[in-house]
């Protein structure tokens, strides 16, 4: 019995085939390159023999094409929300530059809907045909002072853990509560232990022996270090380091050193990624970086594949007799364009015929109470002589906690109230409660976003996903907070003159539109912040993690200043 079966990048096989090979390959097709086998570090020209979506048979031996088969990139930690889009459409845009899995962390959604958001996750993305990998949230709200849509216990915890379709616990950032042995904290870690899950972790700055008593409750990632020394260790004690370069936080020219040094023990990851970036490329991106940078190839693709398999126990295939045909065809070592990407033997890219995810029409989920402000609400008044300012990181998701004389900011004409001052590059900023219908903003005062005029609203603020806004005057503050809560979620820049919007109407959090519709809007709104002055990179993540509490070291949330390294709310006014 002969098969013979061609696609654009196979070279047509004759197979001579016995009735037990008959049943495996009847429906399957051959890939033919040079394989890039990462177990075994080592390339050779072959065949893959791919039936039921799965590697039947490897065959070494000379081929025609000169193209390479990688195994798919995984990114090893990620939050589909932040890229504003639905998980199909996230899928889309991930699969043409060669990412076939994530390992995802839903609690930006469970933070608004609860398990109804988790849900609405796990399902769009069941659709899409690409591999996500979803985890519990563990931390919903993100903090025990924090204000969300949505509490997650023990109980809502535990049965997420117990699904097939749930692979791990979500990082662990209240990690006070594991120092503290909070009852809550540590069910939930003993929930994940007792269905065989890792534990995530969230760490920023932990050192000595509250590092190990962390690691020692069971927990083995985690993604927040920024210097060598920190994620050293984090690795000497046990954990696996992630190393992250998203659209804000960017990691990778700290700590790239750490994958040749410790190749079983690191994994990348982009965390938060805008549409733009996404569709620009980013695990393909971070492996060209780090070869121009001399790191070794296996080690890398040991970082963007193997490790990740192997530390959740994913079903991805690594290019193995047995393994799921997730794989990517790549043209050369030099470009490393991605030609085709497969999952499960289906082809769910090619360059020359485009995407074949599937995506269906987004259903429209959403929480969003809050009634618009008026002016007045905005007023600050002097309180005492000195004030707390945040003070911004660039290209990180640390801020600085500073103390400044309050006169700086005082108004000329209403020496008791306190406004921007531009010259000093201090803005005020405002968070909103937007669960409940009428509530009162708190207002701080931040350093480093640069602006000389207008300002910048949107919903989605880590992890409560609360309404903030920064601004240089309170008529522009005004203006870009109502567009936002008129529309019930989305992203607002306010010039002075016009205002500009994303509507973000999926949980205030993500759009229904396509990668592509999406990225442009997006664009277009970064172009007016970045009229308004500064240099400031990626200033809506810059805003949105403002409110983030458990990364150090002063942030805003509804209810006023936190200061992170107390963990308590403290005051504007000291």
């Amino acid at each position: 019995m002969i098969l013979q079966k061609t696609n654009p990048y196979t070279t047509p096989q004759t197979y001579h085939l016995k009735m037990e090979d008959f049943s495996e390959l009847i429906e399957g097709f051959t890939l033919s390159g040079n394989i890039v086998d990462v177990e075994k570090q080592e390339f050779y020209p072959g065949r893959l023999h791919i039936a039921s979506g799965k590697i039947v048979r490897i065959e070494r031996g000379p081929v025609a094409e000169t193209h390479y088969i990688f195994p798919g990139l995984i990114d090893a930690h990620v939050h589909v929300e932040s890229s504003l889009l639905t998980p199909s459409a996230f899928a889309r845009a991930a699969v043409a530059h060669g990412t076939v899995a994530v390992v995802a962390d839903p609690h930006e959604i469970a933070n608004v809907m609860g398990v109804e958001g988790v849900e609405y996750m796990l399902e769009d993305a069941r659709q899409s045909g690409f591999k996500f990998f979803f985890g519990a949230p563990s931390c919903v709200p993100a903090a025990p002072a924090d204000t969300s849509g949505a509490t997650l216990d023990l109980f809502h915890v535990e049965q997420l853990l117990q699904r097939d379709d749930i692979y791990f616990l979500s990082e662990m950032m209240n990690y006070p509560g594991v120092l503290h042995d909070d009852p809550e904290v540590m069910g939930k870690i003993a929930a994940a232990k007792k269905y065989g899950k890792p534990v995530d972790g969230h760490a920023p700055g932990l050192s000595g022996d509250n590092l190990k008593k962390y690691v020692q409750a069971g927990i083995s990632t985690d993604h927040e270090c920024e210097d060598i020394c920190e994620a050293e260790e984090k690795i000497g004690i046990g954990m696996k380091a992630l190393i992250r370069e998203g659209s804000r936080a960017k990691n990778f020219d700290q700590l790239y050193p750490l994958i040749n040094r410790y190749p079983s023990s690191v994994m990348i990851c982009t965390d938060d990624c805008s549409p733009g970036d996404l569709l620009n490329g980013t695990l393909i991106n971070i492996l060209k970086k780090g070869l121009d940078k001399g790191l070794g190839f296996f080690n890398l693709l040991r970082a963007l594949s193997w490790n990740t398999v192997n530390h959740y126990k994913l079903p991805v295939g690594l290019l193995r007799k047995g393994d799921f045909a997730d794989c990517i065809i790549v043209d050369n070592l030099d470009n490393l364009t991605v030609l085709q990407t497969y999952i499960n033997g289906n082809k769910v890219y090619d360059k020359e015929e485009k995407i074949q995810i599937n995506t269906n029409k987004a259903q429209i989920i959403n929480r969003f109470n809050a009634s618009p402000i008026e002016k007045k609400s905005l007023e600050v008044k002097k309180q005492s002589g000195k004030i707390r300012v945040i003070g911004l990181i660039n290209k990180s998701l640390y801020t600085k906690s500073i103390v400044l004389p309050a006169n700086i900011l005082q108004s000329s004409d209403k020496d008791i109230l306190l406004s921007s001052n531009v010259k000093k590059d201090i803005l005020k900023v405002v968070t909103l409660n937007r669960y409940k219908q009428q509530a009162s903003p708190a207002i701080g005062f931040v350093q480093g976003f640069g602006w000389q005029r207008g300002a910048l609203c949107t919903s989605v603020a880590h992890d409560s996903h609360n309404i903030i806004a920064v601004g240089v005057d309170d008529d522009s503050l005004m203006q870009a907070i109502n567009t936002v809560i008129v529309n019930k979620g989305g992203i607002a820049c306010c010039d002075g003159k016009q205002t500009q919007f994303l509507p973000l109407p999926i949980a205030g959090l993500m759009s229904p539109e396509p990668a592509e519709v999406v990225a442009q809007q997006h664009d277009s709104l970064c172009r007016q912040a970045a009229a308004l002055g500064g240099s400031l990179d990626a200033p809506f993540m810059a805003l949105s993690f403002l409110s983030l509490i458990v990364i150090p070291e002063l942030k805003i949330f509804d209810k006023g200043l936190f200061d992170v390294s107390l963990f308590r709310q403290v005051d504007l006014f000291i």
